[in-house]
């Protein structure tokens, strides 16, 4: 099996940006657990962190063919990104939205997805052990086709 992580714009900045919302694991630290946890399951797994909205619709269009699942946290383009959604729904990938902080209970204006509707589920506030748990969905349910 192979999964396509995305991490979206800032999360570069893990560890060092508001880490009393986001936590302190730096983003090398997030991708160690996903890369221990995906050798443990067999999965290959390719990390990724952009910043470009435009960047991120081409890794998403780049997994047609190679990856049988996306992780991704779009971070900021969570609630306004039509056109990430819009190229998760064209690529027909299983995906999984992850977010570190539990976006429901923040400013209102964090609170709505329009990636959430093309996605398989949603993992919200559990740091990052949803990106963990995101692996772990898409490794059942890819043991289950």
């Amino acid at each position: 099996m192979k999964v396509l992580v995305i991490h979206g714009p800032n999360l570069n900045l893990l560890g060092k940006r508001e880490p009393e919302i986001y936590g302190r694991h730096s983003l090398s630290d997030v991708n160690r657990l996903i890369t221990d946890k995906a050798h443990e399951l067999g999965i290959e797994v390719r990390l990724e962190q952009r910043s470009s909205e435009g960047e991120i619709i081409d890794l998403i269009h780049s997994a047609v063919g190679w990856a049988e699942g996306i992780i991704i946290n779009p971070a900021a383009y969570t609630h306004y990104s039509i056109a990430i959604r819009d190229a998760l729904a064209a690529v027909s990938i299983p995906a999984v939205e992850v977010h570190l902080s539990n976006i429901f209970a923040r400013e209102e204006f964090r609170q709505h997805s329009v990636i959430s509707p093309v996605a398989k589920g949603v993992i919200s506030g559990l740091g990052p052990w949803g990106y963990i748990y995101a692996l772990e969905y898409l490794y059942q349910m890819h043991l289950g086709e």
